[in-house]
Formats: structure tokens, C-alpha cells, sequence
């Protein structure tokens, strides 16, 4: 990874980035990715890692918090005035609930936690030495993939359904979306879109809605893999890498207020994904089917030409290699947890 993106990492030279999210699990590859290459290429960047829970963070990760790049910061983006430095010279907004549970009971939460967060994110942006600003926004704002299309482009125009509350995720993107665009044409803040699709690897949640984490931790466990539906929508996975590598080339070199897909563009059916699952294991698990296919089941998978030909990113871990680090890493982290004293 830090080949990959050399150039891009040496533009960092001396920057201050401010992370919201800081500790969720794209706020923690992010982290660990900038900590590194700060350490590899001597660039002299700081980082200040915004989040309503460090204390959770030090817990899980004592070597990544105490990192001396880092200077973290307990606040809800919520919340304004933000009671922070005004000298970050790029921003990464990636403070979301991606949370199934949430988005069904809370949707006014989820809906004002991306909208609000979003709003006071750029404000503070506009108030500060910022060059760039990054949201992390998703393929969610694209609404449900129409079967006559296999790869989804930043120029299609389909949309959630506004009058469903269990789209709150989805149209609280789409208002970010709206917002980052407002603030760069009024404001001038330089204001850069990722709609990020669907991932793997360490520190995914396994027990979340993410289907690739639920089959993996049945793997791991030697359990059977179930596929709630019918195993026919197809989904695309890129590891986290390159999902930071892609981020960096968006905050760096995007244009403003233009949308880039993130993601892979080879598309697995949910079955071909368990059972590649099952036999990437060793284990043998095997697979069982249980359910039908909703509309909510059809496929999401990104067309990537566009930050591919523009900003020259390329996939650089297939899915398979991606699996088989993610299933290694799970096995590892379970066996230090049984070897840990209770």
C-alpha cells in the first residue's frame, strides 16, 4: 500500500488532517494507513481524530491510539460551534452510523447524524485552513439497482424511495451530497465525494448487516454458512488497501463536488460468495439457503471508469487474496481472545 500510493502520501507533507469517525472501521484503517506512511516517508503530518469515543478506541487498539501523530479529540459532529483548532489542512468526514439496527428504529438519528454532521463538518471547513475536504458518502444514494443495469455510474439517475423512513442512510447521503456541492459553490470549499460501496477485510464487522462478514465469522467458527435469501443478488467487495489508497487519490487530485465511485467492479453472486467462503476455510462448512429475494436484495455493484480513468487507481488485492487475509485475521484475533486471560 505504500508503494501504491507514494506521490499522493508525500503531498501530505507537513498537513494537519482532521478525521471524524476516527474510530469506526473505516476511521481505523484510515489511521493506521496515515500513521504509517507518515512514519515511512517522514512527511511530518498530524492527525486529529475526532470521535463521541476515544476511551472505546484505546481499549481495542492501546498501540494505535498512543501513536504521536495522533491527537484525538471527544466531540459529536453534531454538535456546533466545534470546539477544535482551526488550522486542519485536510478533512475527512467519514462520521456515519452505518448501522441496519439504527437506520430501521432511529431513522430521524441516522437521517440528522449524516445531515448535521455533514453541515457542521464543512462549516468548520470553511473557517479553517482546509485545501481539502473528503465525505465519505455511499452507493446507497444510487436507491435500488434497476436489473437492466450491472454496474451503477456516478451519472445514473436512480434514487431511494423519499417517502420510505427505512431510507434515512440513503437520502442522509444524498443530502450530504447536496451540501458539499452548496458549500463549494458558495463558500469555495473545496469539497470532494467517495461513494463507497461494499469492503472486506480486518476490523469489519462481523456481526453487522454486511453479508461477507456474517459468512466469514460462520467460517471461522466452523458453522454452516447461511444465506437468508436466495443467493442470486450479486455484490463486489474491494479490500481496504485499496479503499484507503482510492481515498487519498480522491482528497488529493478529485475534483470538486464531483462524485467518484468506490469499489470493485467484479461482481460475486451471494452464494458464489459463501461457498467460495466455505472453501477458502479449509473448514468445510458448507452453506445452506433459507430465504426468497426482496427488492431491497437486488444487485449493487459500482461502474469504477471514472476514478480509474481520471485519477488512475487500479484494484490491487482480488477477492479471493482479500477473503483469505480477512478469514486469517479473524482466526488470529479469536485465538489471542481465548489465550487472553478472562
Amino acid at each position: 500500500m505504500m508503494e501504491t500510493g507514494a506521490a499522493d502520501w508525500l503531498k501530505l507533507k507537513h498537513a494537519r488532517i482532521l478525521l471524524t469517525g476516527a474510530t469506526g472501521w473505516f476511521g481505523t484503517w484510515l489511521l493506521d494507513a496515515l500513521v504509517a506512511a507518515n512514519r515511512s516517508f517522514e512527511v511530518g503530518m498530524t492527525i486529529q481524530a475526532m470521535s463521541r469515543s476515544p476511551e472505546y478506541f484505546r481499549n481495542r487498539h492501546p498501540a494505535l491510539y498512543a501513536a504521536s501523530e495522533i491527537e484525538w479529540i471527544k466531540a459529536d459532529v453534531r454538535d456546533w460551534p466545534m470546539s477544535l483548532p482551526h488550522d486542519a489542512t485536510h478533512i475527512i468526514h467519514a462520521a456515519t452510523e452505518a448501522s441496519a439496527q439504527l437506520n430501521q428504529y432511529q431513522p430521524d438519528v441516522m437521517f440528522d447524524t449524516i445531515v448535521d454532521g455533514t453541515r457542521n463538518s464543512l462549516r468548520f471547513a470553511a473557517q479553517s485552513s482546509c485545501r481539502s475536504f473528503l465525505l465519505l458518502s455511499s452507493g446507497a444514494i444510487y436507491g435500488t439497482q434497476p436489473l437492466s443495469v450491472t454496474h451503477l455510474a456516478e451519472g445514473c439517475m436512480t434514487a431511494p424511495d423519499c417517502s420510505d423512513v427505512h431510507q434515512a442512510y440513503a437520502e442522509g447521503k444524498r443530502a450530504a451530497e447536496q451540501l458539499c456541492a452548496i458549500w463549494n459553490s458558495q463558500h469555495a470549499v473545496p469539497a470532494k465525494i467517495a461513494r463507497c460501496f461494499a469492503f472486506v477485510g480486518p476490523h469489519m464487522p462481523l456481526d453487522a448487516h454486511f453479508a461477507i462478514g456474517n459468512f466469514i465469522r460462520d467460517a471461522s467458527a466452523d458453522r454452516t454458512i447461511v444465506i437468508r435469501g436466495d443467493g442470486q443478488p450479486q455484490r463486489s467487495y474491494l479490500y481496504m488497501t485499496d479503499l484507503v489508497i482510492w481515498l487519498l487519490a480522491i482528497l488529493l487530485r478529485g475534483g470538486n463536488a464531483r462524485p467518484y465511485n468506490v469499489g470493485s467492479d467484479q461482481s460475486v453472486s451471494i452464494q458464489q460468495l459463501a461457498r467460495k467462503i466455505s472453501l477458502l476455510s479449509g473448514l468445510d462448512a458448507g452453506t445452506e439457503i433459507q430465504g426468497h429475494t426482496s427488492k431491497a436484495d437486488r444487485n449493487y455493484v459500482p461502474d469504477i471508469n471514472r476514478i480509474v480513468r481520471e485519477l488512475g487507481v487500479r484494484t490491487t488485492v482480488g477477492l479471493d487474496d482479500a477473503i483469505q487475509r480477512t478469514y486469517d485475521w479473524v482466526r488470529r484475533a479469536d485465538a489471542l481472545q481465548t489465550l487472553s486471560p478472562s
